[in-house]
Parts: C-alpha cells; sequence; structure tokens
C-alpha cells in the first residue's frame, strides 16, 4: 500500500527532509540541521512543523454537543464559542481508543484526532451519530495543519495575519487571515513553547508555509520534523497516543484523570471508569530520569529491587535537560516521585529516579 503525502511534500524534499512512513504518510523526521538543532531552535526561537496528516472531524446538528459529551471524557459544555479542550475518546470498556482536541464554533464542533487512528475514530463516531441525529464531515483530506512553536512564534505569524496573535488566549482560537488565506488560528501545541497551529485549506497551504520561513527567518525560524516534536513533547510529560496511551490503557492509568469528568453525566466507558476508580488502578504512568548517562529507549524495562516493574513507553536523551528521561507504566507504590528504579539497557541496570513532569520547566506556553 502506497504512502499518503500531505500537500507540503515537495516542501519538505526541497529543503532535503528525511522522509520516514508514520501513519500511512511519508512525513519529515528531520531537516539538515539535525533533530537536535531543530529542537533547539523551538525553545529558543520558533520552528514550524508539518502536521497536516492529524485527522479533522466535523460534528454538525442540533445535539452535536449531547454528541461530543457522549463520546469524550472532558466536560465540553463548558466551552465557549472560540475554546479547544483536550479530551479523550473511551471505548465502552474505558479504555482509550485515541486522545483528541475538540474544538467549539458558533455552529458545529471539531474533532481532531491522531492521523494513525483517523478511520478507526470515524468509524466509531458513525456508529453513535445516529442516535444524536447528528451529521459527521471528514475534512482531513481538505485541510493543512502548520504547527508554528517557539517563543518568537507570535511575533513572527503577526507579520502575516489581520489578527493579533498575541490577543489570542491559551487554547482559543480565531478565524482570520494568514497570507491573505482563510484560517483557524488557535493557540496550542505538542511543544512545551507558546505556539500557532493553523487550520488552512490545502491549497493555501505551500504559500503560508513558505511565507512564515520568509518572514521568520531573522527569528531564527527552521522547519522541523517528528523527531524533534517527539523528544520537544517527552521533555514537557505529554503522553503520545501508540506510546504511552493505546486501547489497552484508562485515561485514570494514563495521568489524563484530569481530562476525565465522571461527574458531567453519562458517556461512553463512564461506568468502566467509575470502577476503576473505586477499586484504584493497577498501573500508572510515570515519568523518570537516568541518574546516570544512558539512552532510555521504548520496551527496555524497569526493575525495582531486581523485580521488573514496568518498561519504558517513551525515553529520550533529552536536549534541553541534558540526560535520559522517559515515561513508563509502573505499579502505583513505584509512582511515587522520589522512587529508585533501574532501566536496564543492554543487559546493564542504570539507576533511575521516578520525577514530577514536566523534566522541561522553562518553556514560553501560555497557561
Amino acid at each position: 500500500m502506497s504512502l499518503k503525502t500531505t500537500p507540503l511534500h515537495g516542501e519538505h524534499k526541497a529543503l532535503g527532509a528525511k522522509l520516514v512512513p508514520f501513519a500511512g504518510y511519508e512525513m519529515p523526521v528531520q531537516y539538515p540541521i539535525g533533530i537536535t538543532a531543530e529542537h533547539h531552535a523551538v525553545r529558543n526561537a520558533a520552528g514550524i512543523f508539518d502536521v497536516s496528516h492529524m485527522g479533522e472531524i466535523e460534528v454538525w446538528g442540533d445535539r452535536a454537543l449531547d454528541f461530543v459529551q457522549h463520546v469524550t471524557t472532558n466536560d465540553a459544555s463548558r466551552l465557549e464559542v472560540g475554546q479547544a479542550q483536550y479530551s479523550t475518546l473511551p471505548n465502552d470498556e474505558g479504555k482509550l481508543l485515541d486522545d483528541l482536541i475538540v474544538y467549539r464554533f458558533a455552529d458545529h464542533y471539531l474533532l481532531v484526532v491522531n492521523a494513525s487512528n483517523r478511520d478507526r475514530d470515524l468509524a466509531w463516531l458513525q456508529g453513535h451519530a445516529k442516535a444524536f441525529s447528528v451529521e459527521l464531515r471528514d475534512r482531513s483530506d481538505d485541510i493543512a495543519l502548520i504547527a508554528l512553536q517557539g517563543p518568537r512564534a507570535a511575533a513572527i505569524l503577526a507579520r502575516i495575519t489581520d489578527e493579533d496573535p498575541g490577543k489570542i488566549e491559551y487554547y482559543r482560537f480565531r478565524t482570520g487571515e494568514v497570507n491573505g488565506a482563510q484560517a483557524v488560528i488557535s493557540r496550542t501545541g505538542y511543544t512545551g513553547e507558546d505556539g500557532f497551529e493553523l487550520y488552512v485549506e490545502a491549497k493555501d497551504a505551500v504559500a503560508i508555509w513558505r511565507r512564515l520561513l520568509e518572514v521568520g527567518a531573522d527569528d531564527g525560524l527552521v522547519p522541523a520534523g517528528l523527531g524533534s516534536r517527539d523528544s520537544l513533547r517527552l521533555e514537557m510529560g505529554y503522553a503520545l497516543y501508540g506510546n504511552d496511551l493505546d486501547e489497552t490503557t484508562t485515561p485514570l492509568e494514563g495521568g489524563l484523570g484530569w481530562v476525565t469528568k465522571l461527574d458531567k453525566g453519562e458517556f461512553v466507558g463512564r461506568d468502566a471508569l467509575l470502577s476503576q476508580k473505586e477499586s484504584g488502578v493497577s498501573r500508572r504512568l510515570a515519568g523518570f530520569r537516568l541518574l546516570e548517562r544512558g539512552f532510555p529507549r521504548r520496551g527496555y524495562s524497569l526493575q525495582l529491587n531486581g523485580e521488573t516493574i514496568g518498561e519504558v513507553t517513551s525515553g529520550v536523551l533529552s536536549p534541553s535537560v541534558g540526560e535520559g528521561i522517559g515515561m513508563a507504566y509502573v505499579t502505583p507504590d513505584a509512582a511515587k516521585v522520589g522512587t529508585r528504579v533501574d532501566v536496564m539497557i543492554r543487559g546493564q541496570a542504570i539507576p533511575a529516579e521516578i520525577v514530577r513532569t514536566p523534566f522541561y520547566k522553562s518553556g514560553s506556553v501560555k497557561r
């Protein structure tokens, strides 16, 4: 099966990106300056990411809110028009089908889902839509998504939009013009830095991408790929679906109790999650840092007093923190901050300690 491409595929090739298969797409993992340089550019100036592989599903109808409340764990009734919300999509057992962002527009909702789950999510949502008489519109192939991230993001974006990016609050969005084209300008991101995600028509993506790189050059703006996106999100302790979250985990196990509103009323999987909350989870997603140099890769086991207590779900040698960091599911007792554990790296027990996330605490993200 051939890989899909985003509207910006030609730009990545022209910029010399290393392209890899990801979620059914051929995507840039890095550009010639390398992952570490891209990472530092986002932390200190700005980076631009193509995340057009994400899925966008609109929900239309008089009962659109009821539908969104039914299929997600967070409380969408609290959203104002122009506000976004992080949430999860549970199955009947309370396990995670996906994590997503919910956007409230004046006349509909937009669900932004992970690329690898797009088709499955859409089918799942369609299975619930009929009962609420809502219409689902898959806009994934019509929309390109460009993420402009970093402390210089607002200043750069201001040069090509009629909106004032600095006045858009965190997890809020506006519809306006970017480079003369209609766009949804959302103050959201996955890096721990201030930034914006620009939802634009596919036909407008190349011109906007090029213009941003042009007007941001003097600020140090660089194109950035999936590699730095991963190290940036991991330094913040942001979970990645497919690594740290999947259909075997619940939001309560994955540290997402804060977006699981069990008191909002009925929703898919609520009974199972109520039961789990009452009985307690058997494992928790925890952050750890290595106390000696090493690279904690996915799949490496964690041990406590010689007994295996879990395995690494995400790990990296952190460019900003300068040490090996990662996340793993461990028993609730072992998940306590300060617990000393060992990460087994190529047969060696490397000492580590459970820590509170984020690992990197100096990000410019607007709260």
